[in-house]
């Protein structure tokens, strides 16, 4: 390992989060275009249309439980424990929050939404268990 294989998810999350400032900009813009919204709207946005909600609300979640997932990658690093296991688990948690995104801007259905966050969950809880497990035996 090179020594920056931990970043390259952390990087691929970011990637996520400008590609859904894209996407919203595109979606309002239309939204304008087509009368459903006026640009004043947004100014307190307390009627946004559902389409371009759908990634509002999926860019706020990306402030959330990825927060957590930031702080865990630093300190892997720091602390040397960004193996391949740890490499792996933030591979996987960015890929859970690309598909979590893709069905929250898309159907939104929470049948399909709600594993993807649960799993993306339970693996960054890994990531965090692999550093204390680190932290405490190495």
């Amino acid at each position: 390992m090179t020594g920056f294989e931990m970043f390259w998810p952390l990087l691929a999350h970011v990637l996520l989060v400008y590609l859904l400032y894209g996407l919203l900009s595109l979606r309002r813009g239309k939204d304008v275009r087509e009368g459903r919204m006026k640009k004043a709207g947004y100014r307190e946005n307390r009627d946004e249309p559902v389409e371009s909600l759908y990634v509002k609300n999926s860019i706020a979640n990306q402030f959330e439980l990825p927060v957590l997932f930031y702080a865990c990658c630093i300190l892997l690093y720091v602390t040397e424990a960004d193996n391949l296991v740890a490499v792996v688990l933030a591979w996987l948690f960015v890929a859970l929050r690309y598909a979590h995104a893709y069905v929250h801007v898309t159907s939104n259905d929470l049948r399909l939404r709600s594993p993807l966050f649960a799993a993306g969950f339970v693996v960054l809880g890994a990531m965090w268990a692999w550093l204390a497990g680190w932290m405490l035996f190495s």
